[in-house]
């Protein structure tokens, strides 16, 4: 399979083939690696990389606001990724405008530090909502969309998985 990612503007090419259980061939714009992978948790992986090399690394790629958009966790950082973007190329109006319901999940597993908002309050999109701490950095999580907090489903200490479900904005 071939993809085209998006990760801080810049277009990255990565095939991924699949020679046996649990390890891959990724060419990333032309470089190959080899990748030995399993599941850690609902988002969380463990990679070994380049075979011999054995560089490991734990990476949670959680499901985004839209098709095509994810955030992905990866040695304390978070990023926002779209892949294949072209084709489900979304401008952030377009996700500030969204209809429904928008849900805040937790990018990887981390604790509670501050809840910003309280049901019932009106944000703003990309205002900041909730701060969870994960891998010893904090992680300002904001809001997809202007709207109004439904529902809070955390408190700050509490521990969470990553991809669990902070907060909902209608």
């Amino acid at each position: 399979m071939t993809f085209e990612i998006e990760v801080s503007g810049r277009v990255r090419q990565v095939s991924v083939e699949r020679p046996g259980a649990g390890r891959y061939v990724v060419s990333l714009d032309g470089t190959m690696h080899e990748v030995d992978a399993c599941r850690l948790a609902e988002y969380g992986f463990s990679l070994l990389l380049d075979g011999e090399a054995h560089t490991s690394r734990e990476v949670y790629v959680v499901p985004g606001d839209s098709a095509g958009r994810s955030l992905v966790a990866l040695e304390g950082r978070s990023v926002a990724v779209t892949i294949n973007g072209r084709r489900t190329r979304r401008t952030a109006d377009d996700v500030a405008s969204a209809e429904g319901e928008q849900k805040i999940l937790a990018p990887m597993p981390g604790r509670i530090v501050r809840v910003l908002a309280a049901p019932g309050d009106r944000v703003e999109a990309r205002q900041p909502v909730i701060v969870v701490e994960a891998m010893k950095m904090e992680n300002e999580l904001r809001a997809p969309r202007a709207g109004r907090i439904k529902h809070i489903g955390v408190t700050p200490g509490m521990s969470v998985e990553g991809g669990r479900v902070l907060m909902v904005i209608e």
